[in-house]
């Protein structure tokens, strides 16, 4: 049995994992899903210099004070980049990385260079937070979910922390200097980040390559699907 820390993306918290945690447990898996500084429940200790570093250090400490040993370490959206800082910071810790549908900029590149934005979707920017609107999730990102399933997403929705938006310069030079397990998990019917881009990301860490016929929340919308490449690994 593995050990499976998921990391979350933007907008998002601990809940967007809930039903592949339920799959990969009922297989007897032993599962960590924390949410990020700033994110969902912890919406309220928002502040500035929530950084990337910064919820990667949290998932690195969770991971020390669990005890958590040859960790599979998935992330998806933003979280690309989390998994790949806590990655880091405990190597000694980590036995796999996973990439679900996830960003990795290289160094000196931002997620404004990755992420193809169309200028006219509804996006909020406020002094520490930023991210769609409602009804942005709810017909653009989550647009594809049956009903019953996306009110219950578009009502655990949250703006994600500004200064975690993107990696800082230098911030995952380290990571990328290193040599690591890798799978990337690339979603067909999502728009970003773009295949180039998750092709890159195998490619540069030599990486398994997987694609599911999914949008971008294969967690939520195919969790069975997604268990089964995770506890293939």
């Amino acid at each position: 049995m593995s050990n499976f820390v998921l990391v979350h993306g933007g907008f998002q918290g601990s809940w967007i994992w809930q039903p592949t945690v339920k799959c990969l447990r009922d297989a007897g898996h032993t599962v960590y899903a924390p949410t990020l500084a700033g994110c969902a429940e912890r919406l309220h200790e928002i502040r500035p210099g929530i950084t990337v570093s910064v919820q990667a250090r949290e998932v690195a400490d969770m991971m020390f004070f669990e005890d958590i040993e040859d960790a599979i370490l998935v992330g998806t959206s933003f979280g690309g980049m989390v998994i790949s800082k806590a990655a880091e910071l405990v190597r000694e810790r980590v036995h796999h990385l996973v990439y679900v549908d996830a960003l990795a900029p290289q160094p000196g590149e931002t997620c404004a260079d990755i992420v193809n934005r169309d200028p006219n979707t509804d996006y909020q920017r406020f002094e520490l937070t930023q991210g769609p609107t409602k009804r942005d999730m709810e017909t653009r990102l989550f647009a594809d979910f049956e009903p019953g399933l996306k009110d219950w997403a578009v009502a655990r929705y949250t703006l994600h922390p500004n200064d975690a938006t993107d990696a800082l310069p230098g911030e995952l030079d380290v990571f990328w200097a290193q040599n690591w397990a890798a799978t990337v998990i690339r979603c067909a019917k999502s728009a970003n980040p773009s295949e180039a881009h998750q092709r890159r990301t195998a490619e540069k860490l030599n990486g398994v390559w997987h694609e599911m016929n999914a949008g971008h929340y294969p967690m939520l919308t195919h969790p069975e699907e997604l268990t089964q490449l995770l506890t293939t690994i």
